[in-house]
């Protein structure tokens, strides 16, 4: 007896007692941490890779499936080389839009060819640290993971936060980073005919927007009792621009079909609930005729398949849903992840099924359904969450706005970005009148390439020295907004890959190592740190005398954001021919000296722009009104026109207003220039 007992006690010692340390472990199996978990493999480190759900790869083979990477040309390494391989793996299938189980073989097929160690199924339930290194972590099964680095590359961040690493949630404040798009963001209304959101929408396969943000006609937000209808929220006492800690929606990326052979039909939830959907109803009667494919992005993937992603007012995207998801405990998030499951099941039952909704709208409806040889395991429903924003740390450098548009090289560049600058709705809200209104979305917003700092995915060195974090990175919200693209965090997974295995081998801390090593490794394996073509931009921080961007600019009105042409700093905005005489924008400069000046003005040229562009110059004299034919093509070798030159003096600012009313054309504005003048 007593030997079987001492047998008995050895092999439960066996079972809990710490696995060998490995060289790294990497906690989350999304295509950040695969990356990462690849390259340190490939170079001959022992790795772990650690995944709390039941399957790896994360948005890429849980439902993201029509990729989105902004400018091609941005990405190289091992996010190419993955992409590749998935279009090579099945036929007819187009780069960057291999179906869900493509991606999820091919994602296998390299971890097995690396040798990289997998666990699926084991959340974290703590750490051990000592001092500012990171010695192991347990997942809730009791198993310890113990590593020299560790790389948290989870969509959750709940690594960097079991490690005591400055992290922040939710919305800054303008004033925090400066950023002119930050903070509580509430949306006018932005009326559209039916046509217009007929068109706004691309046909299914075809070119147009990727997305359609905004609120598009006025629908009232309160029942019959004055109180606010499902999904709408009394307006928060916040003014534009300040912070709060509420996030963008997620939802689920469907992988959707009409072919016959595939096609399982949309379920109906067991706490299917049709009052949840009564501003949709009023926003489809605002719409008579309003499509299946307006209400929803519907973008081709490959064989007949295709990735059904939220657009608009009301769609899979579930607004205000989500706020306690980042710090929730295990409980609190399953809740929100079996709510949005719910929710977004309940919508297509109810556009298929409820008779308020027109038949024509439910036989479209009924027509697409979830593809019977996708996530069979998991009743054809996808695997992953889309948890667009949660945690993001704060490290030795903060990504902001500044660094996607006007700031956009690096010296410690690892990676780039091209995305625009992309927010899903955060809430809907009661406006005075009891309507609703769209807040904190924007996706017309463009940035330059810009590149990515390594600092950024670091915590600081005196909170923690051996973890790297390509995913919840250190950005801005607004940042973020752009920076969150798979791809993109596949190139950052490379990067900390290596970065892990130098720190190892040269026994240092993760914000000590010899960068440009790094950058020769990354080059090496075809990754994209830099484009020879940025330098041909005008930058404002380089120009002479004293410059002010667009972006910079008070703006009235809604302008829309272009990069046509070559505007200084990469982008500049345009009043998109329309609200003619509602529309200004504000350049304040304060001079260095009282004297005279020549004013000058930057524009993109073009036959369709307006030839009688009002601007008014408020100078030490006065003010002085005149007009600007923005047909006329300016010199390539200098982006701006003059006005003429005036007197300013340091007491009062130069004001320069560029405004749209009576004008027969598109009204451009990108940077004003004052030259100093003997």
């Amino acid at each position: 007896m007593k030997l079987a007992l001492s047998a008995c006690l050895s092999l439960v010692a066996l079972l809990i007692s710490p696995a060998r340390a490995q060289d790294l472990v990497v906690y989350g199996g999304t295509p950040a941490g695969i990356a990462a978990a690849v390259t340190a493999a490939r170079a001959g480190t022992s790795v772990v890779l650690v995944e709390p759900t039941r399957w790896i790869g994360g948005m890429v083979t849980g439902g993201l499936s029509r990729t989105d990477v902004g400018k091609e040309q941005t990405l190289g390494g091992f996010p190419r080389e993955f992409f590749a391989r998935a279009a090579a793996a099945k036929p007819d299938t187009a780069m960057w839009y291999a179906e869900p189980s493509v991606n999820l073989a091919t994602f296998q097929a390299m971890l097995t060819e690396a040798g990289v160690k997998v666990f699926t199924g084991q959340s974290l339930q703590g750490v051990v640290k000592e001092g500012a290194r990171l010695v192991s972590l347990t997942t809730t099964d009791g198993t310890v993971h113990r590593g020299s680095m560790f790389i948290d590359a989870s969509y959750d961040g709940d690594l960097m936060a079991a490690a005591k690493v400055s992290y922040t949630v939710g919305r800054e404040s303008r004033a925090q980073h400066g950023e002119s798009l930050a903070g509580y963001h509430p949306m006018p209304i932005r009326p559209r005919t039916v046509e217009v959101m007929e068109s706004d929408c691309p046909s299914i396969g075809g070119t147009g927007p990727s997305y359609i943000h905004g609120t598009p006609v006025s629908l009232s937000g309160l029942d019959d009792k004055g109180q606010p209808i499902f999904g709408v929220f009394p307006a928060p006492k916040l003014q534009p621009g300040d912070a709060d800690h509420r996030l963008q929606a997620y939802n689920f990326r469907l992988c959707v079909t009409q072919r016959p052979d595939l096609l399982v039909p949309f379920p109906k939830p067991a706490t299917y609930d049709p009052s949840r959907y009564e501003l949709l109803l009023r926003l489809i009667r605002a719409f008579p005729g309003i499509r299946f494919g307006r209400l929803f992005h519907v973008g081709a993937t490959s064989h007949g398949k295709f990735d059904l992603n939220a657009q608009g007012l009301f769609s899979t995207d579930y607004p205000g849903a989500n706020f306690d998801y980042p710090d929730g405990d295990a409980a609190t998030r399953a809740r929100i992840w079996q709510d949005h499951i719910d929710f977004i099941q309940g919508m297509l039952w109810f556009l298929g099924h409820d008779e308020r909704v027109p038949p024509a709208l439910r036989e479209q409806t009924l027509s697409w359904g979830l593809c019977r040889d996708e996530f069979a395991d998991n009743d054809h429903w996808p695997y992953a969450l889309y948890i667009r924003e949660g945690r993001r740390l704060i490290g030795e450098h903060v990504m902001t706005q500044h660094d996607l548009q006007t700031e956009i090289f690096k010296d410690d560049s690892v990676a780039m970005g091209s995305f625009l600058i992309d927010c899903h709705i955060v809430q809907r809200i009661l406006a005075e009148d009891g309507t609703v209104r769209d807040e904190g979305s924007f996706h017309d917003t463009p940035v330059l390439p810009y590149q990515i700092a390594y600092r950024s995915l670091t915590p600081k060195r005196a909170e923690c020295e051996n973890l790297l974090v390509p995913v919840c990175l250190s950005a801005s919200h607004i940042a973020y907004c752009s920076i969150r693209m798979e791809p993109v965090y596949m190139a950052l997974g490379q990067a900390c890959g290596l970065a892990a295995v130098q720190a190892r081998h040269t026994q240092t801390a993760v914000q000590a190592i010899d960068v440009p090593a790094l950058q020769k490794q990354l080059r090496a394996q075809q990754a994209v740190l830099d484009l020879p073509e940025l330098a041909k931009i005008p930058r404002s921080s380089k120009l002479p005398g004293l410059v002010l961007d667009d972006s910079q600019a008070e703006k009235v009105g809604h302008w829309t954001a272009s990069s046509y042409g070559t505007p200084v700093d990469g982008a500049s905005v345009h009043d998109a021919n329309g609200e003619k005489g509602h529309l200004s924008i504000t350049y304040r400069l304060t001079v260095p000296a009282d004297g005279r000046y020549e004013v000058r003005v930057a524009y993109a040229a073009a036959p369709n722009r307006a030839s009688n562009v009002p601007v008014e110059i408020e100078h030490a004299g006065g003010t002085a009104t005149t007009t600007v034919n923005q047909k006329r093509k300016l010199p390539e070798d200098d982006p701006f026109l003059s006005l003429g030159t005036f007197r300013f003096g340091t007491a009062k600012p130069a004001v320069i207003t560029i405004r749209n009313g009576d004008t027969d054309g598109i009204v451009g504005a990108d940077a004003v220039q004052l030259l100093p003048k003997p």
